[in-house]
């Protein structure tokens, strides 16, 4: 199963702000088009970035899917095209354990820099970025036995 899912009211206030009116009124990453491979990201709030500043803009989204599949989150090509406007990690990857962990319900962050020379503006409800689906191959030999336990980072974390 794949899904995109808001996070809890609860962690959105803890992540963001104790506004529900703001809570409700946020949309989940959709696709625009029927070709389209990308889910668009719609930011909740107004947000500016500043030449060479670096942002953490939240989505109020987690996403659940297969456990041989992994989320990758992109910059919208037009950021970086038109605005020089990157994701600091260049693409993120969700793994399908990262849903629901116990440190923040798997609520995905981009981390955008500006390496143009212009403020970049984006409003509340217009499109920064995107997700993207896809499976992925083990080797034959594969033996993993650790879990998630905690969320960004902690598959590098000594127990």
């Amino acid at each position: 199963m794949r899904k995109l899912e808001k996070i809890s009211f609860s962690q959105f206030s803890h992540d963001i702000c104790d506004d529900k009116s703001m809570y409700d009124e946020y949309n989940l990453p959709r696709r625009a088009t029927l070709k389209s491979a990308g889910y668009d990201f719609y930011a909740i709030s107004d947000f500016v970035i500043h030449p060479g500043e670096i942002l953490k803009v939240p989505t109020g989204v987690k996403v659940l899917m297969n456990d041989d599949e992994a989320f990758m989150l992109y910059v919208r090509s037009s950021m970086g095209f038109k605005y020089n406007v990157r994701m600091t990690n260049q693409v993120g990857v969700i793994d399908a354990d990262y849903y629901n962990n116990s440190d923040n319900e798997g609520h995905m962050w981009f981390s955008l820099q500006n390496h143009g020379d212009k403020d970049f503006v984006c409003k509340k409800g217009q499109a920064f970025g995107q997700g993207v689906f896809t499976k992925f191959l083990i080797t034959d030999d594969d033996i993993v036995t650790d879990i998630r336990n905690s969320g960004i980072g902690s598959t590098t974390k000594e127990g």
